[in-house]
């Protein structure tokens, strides 16, 4: 057992949170990490560096096995901690929080071998425990993982929470435009071939619209311990 804030959880306890773009799931696996005093793993920021660095290379995001040429010495240069992804001993990670560099994501994530070539990486990390958000972490990455949850929220409110997230960084970005992106974007993650974003068949759904963020993680730690992943400490 490890040992939380008010929580004794199981040894090696991994949850998954996927959901789309907006729909929460990075803040709510950063306040479930932190209660549980697990670490937390962004997977949509390992596929962010990867566009990232391929572009800084210079290689053709058309050219998959271009892509996987790339990704050993990409892997090998990175530190991919709690608190975000390091490349040559440099916090990359506020750059890779861009519009850009999320594009650039959509487009390497959406190419089944180097999905595949990433795999391993990822379970790997998670082996001691952790708090994973993606779009196929209940489906592809951790599909025996002891917790799966599935967040949403309406278009409309996934557009406006990505929009002041932006406006918040100093960003100058019109509503309008951002929404229209994260439908693009959606349309990607939803239709392609390998891994596409869709709920596990037991992964709980958790639409938080409405939702205040510490709602919803008390709903999941409600499940967590009725599950008895998580006991409160005496």
């Amino acid at each position: 057992m490890s040992v939380g804030m008010s929580w004794l959880v199981s040894k090696g306890l991994r949850i998954a949170i996927d959901g789309p773009s907006g729909s929460g799931k990075g803040t709510i696996a950063q306040l479930i990490g932190e209660e549980l005093a697990l670490p937390v793993l962004d997977t949509g920021l390992l596929y962010r560096y990867l566009g990232w660095r391929v572009a800084e290379e210079g290689v053709s995001l058309d050219d998959e096995k271009a892509v996987l040429q790339v990704i050993p010495a990409a892997i090998n240069a990175m530190d991919w901690r709690a608190e975000g992804i390091f490349f040559a001993q440099n916090d990359c990670t506020s750059l890779l929080r861009s519009e850009d560099a999320g594009s650039l994501a959509s487009k390497v994530a959406a190419m089944p071998d180097v999905r595949a070539a990433l795999l391993d990486v990822q379970r790997e990390i998670a082996k001691l425990g952790c708090v994973m958000d993606g779009r196929d972490i209940g489906t592809v990455v951790l599909p025996d993982a002891e917790g799966k949850f599935f967040l949403t929220a309406s278009q409309r409110e996934r557009s406006r929470r990505r929009w002041s997230q932006l406006k918040t960084k100093g960003e100058d970005v019109d509503l309008e435009q951002v929404s229209d992106e994260l439908q693009a974007r959606d349309a990607r993650d939803m239709e392609r071939d390998c891994a596409p974003l869709e709920k596990a068949v037991d992964a709980i759904r958790i639409d938080s619209t409405t939702m205040r963020m510490d709602d919803v993680v008390e709903r999941i730690l409600n499940v967590l311990e009725r599950r008895k992943l998580i006991t409160k400490k005496a």
